[in-house]
């Protein structure tokens, strides 16, 4: 299996990967891993990744143009049906042992790591996959994510492990829905929003007329509809437990 990993931080995988069984399954060629840094695919002097989000807002948003570039050459470099573009976002899936068990039969994985307030939302509509997030926290990036995901799937291939049958007698096996939910979780604790930086128009996709408007109003509400829309579609289990406002009802449809 091939892991690709497009990061900022290329040197942050140098000592993960190193070490103990996902360093001895690369050895024996059971696994391949390939680092990726993103600013090798920029143009400018600068190496520039990100810029501002478009309706404003705190922080900084990761350009889609030097993660097309990327994903596309590493793409172009593999004939396979067999492979998913991960998207590692705290809005993503919860990563359980079902789901990796799903990717490890995958030929190829692509996994994006990101940053700052998170990656234009153009990357994800035309590119991304599969959004996956290690647990309901944030991490400064999707670094340690990655290595979480390398290493949770990477058990899971034939061979890797010396008691063939150790992966599947472990606690997430036996039992892969023994999550709890919180009894009451506030429509605060929503997934993000969609972020989108420049340019405004890039391959025929256009930022979100609303977020152009300097309506602020507009902005939020569109903001908090697509938030809904996204829990709704990558968690729904923290809908279930929400207070969720008679708005908020209404934006859901």
């Amino acid at each position: 299996m091939k892991f690709e990993i497009i990061t900022i931080f290329p040197d942050f995988f140098a000592s993960p990967l190193s070490h103990g069984m996902v360093f001895q399954a690369q050895k024996r060629g059971l696994i391949e891993i390939r680092v990726h840094d993103l600013r090798d695919f920029t143009n400018d002097r600068h190496k520039t990744v990100d810029d501002r989000p478009f309706g404003g807002g705190p922080g900084m948003v990761l350009k889609p143009e030097p993660l097309f570039r990327a994903i596309r050459k590493i793409q172009a470099e593999t004939s396979t049906a067999s492979r998913k573009v991960i998207l590692l976002t705290p809005q993503g899936k919860r990563f359980e042992q079902q789901l990796a068990t799903q990717m490890s039969a995958l030929d190829q994985a692509l996994l994006i790591c990101g940053r700052y307030e998170g990656v234009d939302e153009r990357v994800n509509e035309c590119l991304v996959d599969e959004e996956i997030s290690i647990g309901d926290y944030v991490l400064s990036g999707g670094e340690l994510a990655a290595c979480v995901f390398v290493d949770a799937v990477t058990r899971l291939l034939p061979g890797v492990l010396n008691n063939s049958s150790s992966a599947v007698n472990e606690s997430f096996a036996v039992l892969e829905s023994a999550h709890i939910p919180p009894s009451s979780i506030s429509p605060a604790f929503l997934l993000d929003y969609p972020h989108y930086t420049r340019p405004e128009e890039f391959e025929g996709k256009c930022v979100p007329e609303v977020l152009l408007t300097g309506d602020h109003r507009r902005i939020e509400r569109w903001r908090r509809k697509r938030a809904l829309e996204k829990t709704l579609k990558n968690r729904p289990d923290l809908l279930q437990y929400a207070a969720l406002s008679e708005d908020d009802k209404q934006l859901l449809g």
